[in-house]
């Protein structure tokens, strides 16, 4: 049995579906790399103001019309952390991770600083 294609109008619905069920942020300061069987980020950061958040979420196109889902969020930082890795969850606690990705360089954020976070999807 071989593998089906998606088709354009169906990257740009699969997208949305991303977006309807996805849109939390998270950051964390592990490092290791990304593996197919991640469940959560290695090392959630739950204070100094760069927890979890909603993220706002809007369709992006890369390769064909809509075909990506984009995740931002900007976060104030009341103190100091090593950003290392980022997550799109589906619920404020727990939930299902979607997106994992590593920083590499490694950002630090201090206390007063605001940092961004983009996280895009791209259905292939």
């Amino acid at each position: 049995m071989g593998a089906g294609t998606v088709p354009t109008a169906g990257k740009a619905a699969i997208a949305a579906l991303i977006q309807a069920e996805a849109d939390y942020l998270a950051l964390g300061t592990g490092t290791t790399a990304v593996a197919a069987g991640d469940t959560t980020l290695v090392t959630e950061i739950t204070d100094t103001g760069l927890e979890r958040a909603l993220a706002t979420m809007s369709t992006q196109t890369t390769t064909v019309t809509n075909d990506t889902s984009r995740a931002t969020k900007t976060w104030t930082s009341t103190g100091t952390k090593t950003v290392g890795e980022s997550g799109l969850l589906t619920a404020s606690s727990g939930g299902t991770l979607y997106v994992r990705e590593v920083k590499s360089p490694t950002i630090t954020v201090n206390s007063g600083d605001t940092y961004t976070n983009t996280t895009d999807t791209v259905v292939a």
